[in-house]
């Protein structure tokens, strides 16, 4: 199934695309795409809703707003410098376990919306992600067992202020989690529907012209190996989204590097799962 959500900030509905592609409002089905939909029955339930409803279900006009794909996830996890090219042009070596961080859920953004820049943000910059969202309890599981606690995978820009990432010292949260850092969407794709996703193309442009473009078969950890590791150290509860890094062309690595400013447009996207367009703005 490909599951989205729509509407204005703080009035989001639930929606699902249907089998020939039409996007209708799924709010007669009772529930958000939440934490208790994703870790319960709750794919099973819109599978038996959508076969005796979705046909005659309102449908969603395109002029409508996108919301964030996910309903407030419980934690956002995201994990750095986990493509080989990347890694190179960062200069650094390539890590020999996952490099784990959080972002901050209030961060949250439709596929669509306005980015406006933080105030005193100078280095603003971009990465496409393929993301995950956990569907089951996650727990010291196994690399083997690991995909039967993803309930679909999503579109994700980790959107980054390095300024605030690596010159304002400590972690690097505060430089990943500005309002607006972490659009999800348009689609929640179920694994069924994306069975190739672990070499699937993944491309970002800025003002027309492509900065980002490769294949997740690029991961250093793929995403067995990554929902395994983070479980050893946090666990992973329906709703949460893990985030499997960027490849190379972020703004940071080019030469000289290159950080958003208003005016720009970012325009990203994932064989699969859909295409995101932000207009960048000045600080609120």
């Amino acid at each position: 199934m490909k599951l989205f959500r729509h509407g204005p900030p703080g009035a989001e509905r639930p929606g699902l695309v249907r089998a020939d592609g039409a996007r209708v409002d799924a709010s007669g089905f009772g529930g958000d795409w939440d934490s208790g939909f994703f870790g319960g029955d709750g794919l099973a339930r819109l599978a038996d809703w959508a076969g005796r409803e979705a046909a005659g279900a309102p449908r969603v006009p395109e002029s409508a707003r996108l919301a964030p794909a996910v309903a407030r996830p419980g934690k956002i996890v995201c994990i750095g410098l986990n493509y080989r090219d990347h890694a190179r042009e960062s200069g650094a070596s390539l890590p020999a376990e996952p490099i784990v961080f959080l972002k901050a859920t209030s961060a949250l953004a439709g596929p669509n919306d306005d980015l406006a820049l933080p105030r005193g943000s100078e280095k603003a910059d971009w990465e496409v992600e393929l993301a995950l969202v956990i569907g089951a309890r996650a727990k010291y599981v196994t690399p083997d067992a690991a995909l039967g606690h993803v309930a679909g995978f999503v579109l994700h820009n980790d959107y980054s202020e390095r300024g605030f990432q690596l010159e304002r010292h400590g972690q690097w949260t505060k430089g990943k989690s500005a309002d607006g850092f972490a659009p999800l969407g348009p689609l929640v794709v179920t694994p069924d529907e994306l069975p190739g996703f672990g070499d699937v193309r993944l491309w970002l442009k800025l003002n027309g012209e492509v900065q980002q473009q490769s294949r997740t078969a690029e991961m250093i950890f793929d995403v067995p190996t990554l929902v395994s590791y983070v479980s050893q150290f946090m666990t992973l509860e329906p709703g949460d989204v893990l985030s499997t890094g960027t490849p190379a062309g972020v703004g940071l690595g080019r030469k000289p590097p290159r950080f958003l400013r208003p005016g720009d447009v970012v325009e990203y996207g994932i064989d699969g799962l859909g295409e995101a367009r932000h207009k960048v703005i000045a600080p609120l």
